[in-house]
């Protein structure tokens, strides 16, 4: 039974990431918010990441700061939309899975 409600569930994915890496880059098509990060889930414990709205390692700043990633195994929801792109940078030691729409 459906409330009427749509939770996202993350049609992408992108697994075991253990250094920085840009998962998307959104287009133009997909910038009104129709992209969104949906989950984080880390699968090995490590210092504290971040995930940042960019659309490369340079846009990876503060201002685009989407938040963190705990240093703790297990999933963190967002549910967040992208207007530039995705980038992950886990910390040290740490391995995330990422799930987006």
């Amino acid at each position: 039974m459906s409330d009427g409600t749509y939770i996202r569930q993350g049609k992408g994915s992108a697994l075991n990431i253990s250094v920085a890496t840009q998962v998307l880059v959104v287009s133009k098509d997909q910038s009104l918010g129709q992209s969104r990060l949906v989950r984080v889930i880390v699968t090995v414990a490590g210092a504290v990441g971040a995930v940042y709205d960019a659309a490369s390692a340079a846009g990876a700043v503060a201002a685009n700061l989407i938040g963190v990633i705990p240093a703790s195994v297990g999933p963190v929801l967002f549910d967040v939309p992208l207007l530039n792109g995705l980038y992950v940078a886990p910390g040290a030691a740490q391995v995330c899975n990422v799930t987006y729409d």
